[in-house]
């Protein structure tokens, strides 16, 4: 069986791509939310075009799980605490990390601002 993670969409473009270091994960379950698809599906319209990325988009929304506003709270409470020592961390992948806690799975990125958070798999792409 493997395992599952939370995909933030580097995670996501990197598996599209096809990233080297990403090829062992291509198997693993994946859990995101819509607005991590809302990401990718931007930067894969750019990158691949309209007809691809609505391809991925439709295939990855049965993987997403919902939020309420004690985790967007909690994504704040994250973010501010982190940018306070100087990263950079968006909306969205606070959001992210503070779900992946939640539903005890690692949040998965090659983002460099979570290079040395507690529960995260970073992989450079």
């Amino acid at each position: 069986m493997s395992e599952t993670y939370f995909f933030d969409t580097y995670a996501l473009v990197e598996i599209i791509k096809g990233s080297e270091n990403y090829k062992s994960y291509k198997d693993a379950k994946i859990v995101t939310t819509l607005l991590n698809l809302m990401e990718l599906h931007y930067s894969t319209m750019k990158d691949l075009g309209d007809e691809k990325a609505l391809m991925f988009f439709n295939e990855l929304k049965q993987f997403t799980i919902s939020f309420d506003e004690k985790d967007v709270l909690n994504a704040n409470y994250f973010k501010h605490k982190e940018n306070s020592k100087g990263k950079k961390i968006s909306y969205i992948d606070a959001l992210g990390y503070v779900l992946a806690i939640m539903n005890n799975i690692k949040f998965f990125t090659g983002d460099k601002e979570f290079e040395d958070i507690e529960n995260v798999e970073y992989v450079k792409g």
